[in-house]
């Protein structure tokens, strides 16, 4: 018994060596550079500059980099709505309107729209730092109630 403790010691920790990686690739790859301008009550904003690397082939903004982008803005922005956690997708949904293109400045502002007990649901607008033209517009719906492990 005592054999086979060690190798799921020795897995769990392999497994959470992968875990850090795979988050430290995912945050260099994606999100790296993206830049908080302000926090306040129900509201974030950041602004990002669209690297080369997260461009389709005609040099636009891949839509799974905005996906991303609202994903993780639309999550954090429950800590200034109030939510002790950032919680589990339920939904999200967003709409292409335009694309940044390679090395432009972009902003990405959540709001919440709600918080209750157990969901909560917020708004992200993806926009082109300059003009203040909408790129994307994103909906954000989490269950948040927090569970405690029974391990």
């Amino acid at each position: 018994m005592a054999k086979l403790e060690g190798v799921t010691k020795d897995v769990d920790e392999a497994m959470e060596r992968w875990h850090d990686e795979r988050i430290r690739l995912y945050d260099a790859f994606t999100v790296a550079g993206l830049r908080v301008e302000a926090i306040e009550p129900g509201r974030t904003l950041c602004s990002f500059t669209v690297p080369p690397h997260l461009t389709n082939s005609s040099k636009r903004m891949h839509g799974g980099a905005v996906a991303s982008l609202v994903d993780l803005v639309g999550s954090a922005v429950f800590f200034a709505g109030g939510s002790p956690t950032t919680g589990v997708s339920l939904d999200i949904t967003i709409s292409y309107l335009d694309a940044a293109s390679a090395n432009e400045e972009i902003e990405i502002e959540a709001r919440v729209l709600g918080i209750r007990d157990k969901t909560g649901c917020v708004t992200v607008e993806v926009r082109r730092k300059g003009t203040g033209q909408v790129l994307a517009h994103g909906r954000h719906t989490k269950y948040l109630a927090v569970v405690s492990s029974k391990l």
